[in-house]
């Protein structure tokens, strides 16, 4: 299968190496004046992944877009709307099937990121989302992992999960785009509040986090129209050891040098989800008290020892 890959960042050049080997034609897009797309041309690399000479990487759009009929993307979740805007002119983008391989929720509407190619491109499209567990050290190691494919479209999903699917990344068939979608984005914010446990010497408390994290999030997908099950699935709880515990994890080490006053200068998607997060529960009268704790020690409304108080409240009854 010939596949596009739009965004060489992390997570992009991981899905393009990935892609490549396990044996289909991947083209890696880059923006010029917005990436390293230039450096990754002269050097094939970007410190994490190398690509094969048979990998076409590009900062032309157009080549890109032409190249096949299955297109990733993999920006910056804030971006989206902007990118899909500015190419949404293009005949060509609006008939290729979209693959979504980014977790988060646009922060100025708390919307999914489907919903915003659907706004933004034809109403009757059928984004993929592509969601799970996994960090490019392992997965480039070898180190297997397993996913979840979604998506409106039942026999797209199916077909995709089967032909992209191997032994170092299994793909499963999602049955809840909501559920996976809002439980992909949310564990970002969970995995701040983990690296602010972190930061406070205070691990042994992550456990709870988990388990209380899931229920609050399976809340907000209920209200959403989602099943609420799936916050306890691959995209949310199955991907918390990653998020939570792991060293690569870009939001959990922001929360961690967040609480020590110390600068991160990472993308960290779970701050912007955060926002929408908290702004969705407003809107639809969800209770969320661990978004609207991480969210205050973020902008710095209260102490990091306050914010457990909100995290874990005294007495009441933990249901499932």
């Amino acid at each position: 299968m010939k596949i596009s890959v739009l965004g060489c960042g992390r997570w992009g050049g991981l899905i393009g190496w990935y892609l490549n080997e396990t044996g289909h034609d991947v083209l890696v897009w880059g923006r010029r004046e917005m990436s390293d797309i230039e450096q990754l041309k002269k050097a094939r690399t970007n410190g994490l992944v190398t690509f094969e000479e048979k990998v076409i990487l590009t900062d032309d759009i157009e080549r890109a877009l032409s190249y096949s009929e299955v297109v990733v993307i993999s920006i910056s979740s804030q971006a989206l709307r902007g990118f899909l805007e500015e190419n949404s002119h293009r005949t060509k983008l609006r008939k290729k099937v979209i693959i979504l391989c980014m977790k988060g929720l646009e922060e100025s509407t708390g919307k999914r990121l489907s919903q915003i190619v659907n706004e933004t491109l034809a109403p009757e499209s059928s984004p993929v989302a592509w969601v799970g567990p996994g960090h490019v050290q392992d997965i480039t190691n070898g180190v297997p992992t397993c996913m979840v494919i979604d998506s409106e479209d039942e026999r797209l999903k199916v077909r995709l999960a089967g032909e992209l699917s191997s032994n170092l990344i299994k793909l499963y068939v999602g049955v809840d785009m909501i559920g996976n979608e809002i439980g992909a984005a949310a564990k970002n914010v969970i995995g701040i509040g983990a690296g602010v446990l972190d930061g406070l010497g205070h691990d042994s408390l992550k456990g709870v986090l988990m388990a209380r994290g899931a229920k609050e999030i399976s809340k907000l997908i209920l209200a959403q129209g989602g099943n609420p099950a799936s916050a306890y699935g691959l995209a949310h709880l199955g991907d918390y050891q990653a998020t939570l515990f792991s060293a690569h994890g870009n939001n959990r080490k922001f929360g961690e040098l967040l609480v020590k006053n110390k600068k991160f200068d990472k993308l960290c998607e779970g701050v912007s989800t955060t926002n929408a997060l908290t702004r969705l529960g407003e809107i639809l009268g969800v209770d969320l008290p661990i978004c609207e704790s991480i969210r205050s020690i973020i902008e710095k409304k209260r102490g990091p020892e306050a914010i457990l108080s909100g995290m874990f409240p005294s007495g009441g009854e933990f249901e499932f």
